[in-house]
């Protein structure tokens, strides 16, 4: 098992936001994780993806206990194994899309050289070469998400969590986003967990997790 998570709470102040969620994700598996507004959908992606602690439970990944881990361990941690990708992108407009991309690699101390490599190797998988030295304001925001699908998987990452990652796009750049989930699951065989209202990519997923209330209410 890639990951497992067991007897999840999280509070903020008296609102009790999880109320023991029990989580397994397995190697290569897209898994999505639907619900209304508010059952904790989010705040179950943030603890899973260890951008946030629990206020109780264990979270283990590859066989590491990540509460063990605290500080710059945990973040080299989360940097080199695991790939966010959010609804608004997070790119630095500062930055080329090349740029943008090769940054958690720069991170983990990797040649630059290398990561160029990488970064242009994705960015013509994920159909965005001739863009590579645009900022991100010169790039549509199907384009913009791609980068930042590049930039979570530039470390190779053993899982990718994603946070309505096609919420911001029109019904095409939706469409195709979802469909390039599964083509780098069959290239790279990372797991992807996300949360998503869009039922036509909860559905597609291998499994769907239904949230209420701050618990799973249903788990295949």
């Amino acid at each position: 098992m890639l990951l497992e998570a067991k007897d999840i709470h999280k509070h903020y102040g008296d609102l009790h936001v999880l109320k023991g969620v029990d989580v397994a994700i397995k190697s290569g598996e897209i898994v999505s994780i639907v619900g209304a507004s508010g059952a904790g959908k989010s705040t179950l992606l943030h603890i899973l993806g260890t951008l946030d602690q629990s206020d109780q439970g264990t979270l283990v990944m590859d066989g590491t206990d990540l509460s063990k881990l605290k500080g710059d361990k945990l973040a080299a941690f989360r940097n080199e194994r695991i790939g966010f990708i959010f609804q608004f992108h997070n790119l630095l407009p500062e930055f080329t899309a090349e740029e943008n991309i090769i940054i958690p690699g720069l991170i983990a101390g990797k040649k630059e050289a290398t990561l160029k490599q990488r970064a242009l190797e994705l960015s013509d998988l994920l159909g965005i070469p001739p863009r590579l030295q645009h900022k991100p304001s010169e790039l549509s925001g199907g384009e913009q998400q791609r980068v930042a699908v590049a930039r979570a998987l530039v470390n190779s990452p053993s899982v990718i969590f994603a946070d309505e990652p096609s919420g911001n796009l029109d019904t095409n750049s939706a469409k195709s986003l979802h469909e390039l989930f599964f083509t780098l699951r069959s290239q790279f065989g990372q797991s992807f967990v996300i949360v998503t209202h869009n039922q036509a990519l909860a559905k597609m997923s291998d499994r769907m997790l239904t949230m209420k209330d701050g618990k799973i209410i249903d788990q295949p």
